[in-house]
């Protein structure tokens, strides 16, 4: 008996555990949604793939609060049933993993394609001169700045002949002392090398 109380408040600290990572990753990711709505707005056409990314985030928390609740209740008030829903719900994602890394497994030439044709539609509208994507290249610059990275698929080829206009600054490395392990040197100027 005592051996089982051990067990059942072992489980219970578990279960609250992931009930906490299921609030905090919820917690981040609905920050990030609402944190991103501004430059999602900006660069419109590939908003899609950014929400439904921040939308699974959210999903995955909500899932994991009310899994962590079901194992911590189910535990704590030593419910068969609250376990038994906590079980079900364990398998049921168990299995989708499984059957989504056989079908991940299957399709995969055609997943990098379909991640090749978002990123070459991107690449598409850094290349832009009618200033119809203007917001979204201001975006991506201040991205690639924070990130200190140039370009989507082949760096600073990526922005054609906007890269060469005389007032840019596209991909500039703003470093006080440019250093190789960040920096390159491109077409007489340094910029970043991720």
């Amino acid at each position: 008996l005592m051996l089982v109380r051990k067990l059942l408040t072992f489980l219970t600290c578990l279960y609250f555990l992931l009930q906490v990572c299921g609030c905090i990753i919820l917690g981040f990711s609905i920050w990030i949604r609402v944190s991103s709505a501004q430059e999602v707005n900006a660069c419109s056409h590939s908003s899609t793939i950014m929400l439904s990314g921040i939308n699974l985030l959210i999903a995955v928390g909500a899932i994991i609060m009310i899994l962590g609740f079901l194992g911590c209740g189910g535990a704590i008030k030593e419910s068969r049933c609250m376990l038994m829903l906590f079980f079900i719900a364990l398998l049921v994602i168990l299995i989708l993993q499984i059957a989504s890394g056989i079908l991940g497994a299957v399709h995969k030439s055609q997943l990098e394609e379909v991640v090749y044709l978002s990123l070459r539609a991107n690449v598409i509208a850094l290349q832009s001169t009618t200033g119809q994507y203007k917001e979204y290249q201001e975006e991506f610059q201040k991205f690639e700045k924070q990130n200190q990275c140039c370009g989507l698929i082949n760096g600073p080829e990526d922005w054609g002949t906007n890269f060469n206009k005389p007032s840019s600054k596209i991909c500039q490395c703003e470093l006080e002392k440019p250093s190789s392990d960040v920096c390159t040197k491109y077409q007489n100027r340094y910029i970043y090398k991720k």
